[in-house]
């Protein structure tokens, strides 16, 4: 996009205004860049205070400790699991709620009441302790779909997308109507194909959320083999880390515990955990900006 000068206090502002996004762009990185560092990084070497933002006394012996855990493992495989089916849960009851709420009073009597509720949910919540008698006395302790089913419809995520469906043209759907489609085959095949940047946008929020969601894994689920990998991360980080490794794994914890402390290793697990996060969002992030902006003007 071609910029265009309206002299030279708008070049000044321009610059400036480059320089504090740089600033803060770098405030958001080098805290990871740190953890990266300091996990790479021989023990002493971290204990003196000698590591910034490059490794001292290269090592992986905190990576090779940490991805040989099975506990880990099987983390991993219940976040992807929760996050996945998590997110498309989000995704399809966001749409299916926000598709009629997107119409006019005249063909939704009901809109504004409906409208008047989810707000409310905004606002307001139940508490935690009838939400976990709830998950309770449903049957859904040490069951992923605790960790899905009581946050599946969020309010910010349905006003989000009901926003950008109101602004397409609505010649689209008129003449699909016309030509005998239903809401249904108008939804699926005219609707969403043109609203991938607010789906991209909302798909993002719900995987970060789900992923780094660790407080319903300790409340919901009682054993360590049902825990997501934020949960255990957190179980981790308030223990002797490099203890609780070496009960699990004596061999491997004695050959490299001469090279490792507590905090190269939460270091460790702390950007294993923030890494598949980090893969997926330049894919969506083409996305992400427009379908921000759309959703969040009001049509």
């Amino acid at each position: 996009m071609k910029l265009k000068h309206y002299g030279k206090y708008y070049s000044v502002f321009y610059i400036f205004n480059i320089i504090f996004l740089s600033f803060l762009a770098l405030l958001c990185i080098l805290p990871l860049v740190n953890i990266l560092a300091v996990s790479l990084s021989s023990s002493h070497y971290v204990a003196a205070g000698r590591v910034n933002f490059f490794p001292v006394g290269f090592t992986q012996a905190s990576y090779q400790i940490a991805l040989r855990d099975p506990r880990f493992w099987n983390s991993f495989r219940i976040s992807m699991h929760r996050t996945i089916l998590g997110s498309a849960v989000n995704l399809l009851l966001t749409i299916l709620v926000a598709y009629p709420m997107s119409k006019d009073t005249k063909y939704f009597p009901s809109r504004n009441r409906y409208m008047m509720y989810i707000f409310i949910t905004m606002m307001f919540s139940g508490g935690l302790v009838p939400t976990f008698l709830i998950v309770h006395y449903t049957g859904l302790i040490d069951n992923v779909w605790s960790l899905i089913l009581p946050g599946a419809v969020n309010a910010w995520f349905i006003v989000l997308m009901l926003n950008f469906f109101r602004q397409l043209p609505k010649e689209i759907e008129e003449a699909a109507i016309i030509d005998g489609a239903g809401h249904l085959r108008i939804l699926f095949r005219i609707i969403l194909p043109v609203s991938k940047a607010s789906i991209a946008t909302i798909a993002l929020f719900a995987m970060v959320g789900h992923w780094n969601s660790w407080f319903d894994g300790m409340i919901y689920m009682r054993t360590l083999a049902t825990r997501p990998l934020a949960t255990y991360l957190q179980s981790l980080l308030t223990a002797d880390v490099a203890r609780e490794l070496g009960r699990h794994m004596p061999e491997e914890a004695q050959r490299y515990m001469a090279l490792l402390n507590t905090r190269t290793l939460r270091a460790a697990i702390v950007f294993l955990n923030a890494l598949p996060i980090i893969m997926v969002y330049p894919f969506l992030q083409k996305y992400f900006a427009k379908g921000l902006v759309l959703g969040s003007v009001k049509g």
